[in-house]
C-alpha cells in the first residue's frame, strides 16, 4: 500500500517528470490504470527500467498501485492527476506568481457546444454500484451535455448504498435498472471505460474502435458486512469517480474538438 508522501519542492518535481521515460509513463497511466507488462510493451523498454522509474514515481505520490481483484499476482498502476495538476501549478508559480495556473474545471464542460455529445460506456462486473454511478456522475458533472450508459458482465440488483451515496449528491438512482454488457455490443461510443478487474478480461470489442480505458477501482459492496459497514467504501468509491470523471471531462471535450476540426 503507498503511503502519502510529502510533497517534492518545485525544482525536484520538474527533475523528476523531466526524464522521458517516466514522462511517458505518466502520459500513458494519464489515459488508463495499467499493469507493469503492458507499459514495458507501451515504452518499449525492459521490465526492470520501467519498474525501476515506476518506484521513483511511487516514492513521489504520483502513481499508486493497487492489486487486480482477477489475479492477485499482478497489479494496476494508477497516475494521481489531481497530485500532479497541483505540483505543476506550484512549479509555475514559484518561477511567477502568475504562472500558477487552475486545472480546466468540470463545469468548463457546460459551457462547451459540440454538433455531437460524446457517448461513453461504463462497465463493472454487476452494474450495481461502480458502473451506475459512474454513469449518473459524469451525467450530472458534465450538465447533461455528455451522453453515458452503463453495463455489467453479471448483472445485479442495483446495491442501496450506490443509490444512497448518490442521494447525498443529489442524484437519484433508485429506479435504475441493471443491464447486461451485451445489450450494448453493437453500439458506437466514443469511450469504453472498464471499472473492475475482472470485467476489463472479459470486455468484448466494440464497434468503430472506441477509446477503452481502465480504472482500477475496488468493490465496495465487499468493504464489510452489511449496508452500514459498506458505507464508507462507496463514499471513497464515489469521490474517486469524482476526481477522475473532472479530468475525463476534458479530455472528451479537446477529442471532440479535434473530431470537428478540418484538417489543414
Amino acid at each position: 500500500m503507498d503511503t502519502i508522501q510529502p510533497d517534492p519542492s518545485p525544482i525536484e518535481f520538474l527533475q523528476l517528470v523531466a526524464d522521458p521515460l517516466r514522462w511517458q509513463l505518466l502520459r500513458d497511466l494519464a489515459r488508463s490504470d495499467r499493469r507493469v507488462n503492458e507499459l514495458t510493451a507501451l515504452a518499449g523498454k525492459p521490465q526492470n527500467l520501467v519498474s525501476y522509474h515506476l518506484r521513483e514515481l511511487r516514492t513521489a505520490g504520483l502513481v499508486s498501485a493497487r492489486r487486480s481483484s482477477a489475479d492477485g499476482r499482478d497489479s494496476y498502476y494508477r497516475v494521481d492527476l489531481a497530485r500532479c495538476g497541483r505540483l505543476l501549478c506550484a512549479a509555475g508559480a514559484a518561477l511567477q506568481p502568475g504562472l500558477g495556473l487552475g486545472i480546466l474545471p468540470a463545469e468548463t464542460a457546460r459551457a462547451v457546444g459540440r454538433a455531437r455529445a460524446p457517448r461513453v460506456l461504463f462497465l463493472c462486473t454487476g452494474n450495481s454500484a461502480r458502473s451506475q454511478m459512474a454513469e449518473a456522475l459524469l451525467h450530472e458533472m458534465s450538465g447533461h451535455t455528455i451522453e453515458a450508459r452503463s453495463a455489467g458482465s453479471h448483472p445485479k440488483v442495483l446495491h442501496p448504498n450506490a443509490a444512497r451515496v448518490m442521494a447525498e449528491r443529489g442524484i437519484d438512482i433508485s429506479d435504475r435498472s441493471t443491464k447486461h454488457l451485451r445489450r450494448f455490443s453493437r453500439s458506437h461510443f466514443d469511450w469504453v471505460i472498464t471499472l473492475c478487474d475482472r470485467v476489463r478480461e472479459v470486455c468484448p470489442e466494440f464497434p468503430r474502435d472506441p477509446v477503452l480505458a481502465h480504472w482500477s477501482i475496488p468493490d465496495p459492496a465487499i468493504e464489510g458486512d452489511g449496508d452500514d459497514a459498506t458505507y464508507p467504501a462507496f463514499e471513497r468509491t464515489a469521490q474517486e469517480l469524482e476526481s477522475r470523471i473532472g479530468f475525463l471531462l476534458p479530455q472528451l471535450i479537446t477529442s471532440e474538438e479535434q473530431e470537428e476540426t478540418p484538417h489543414a
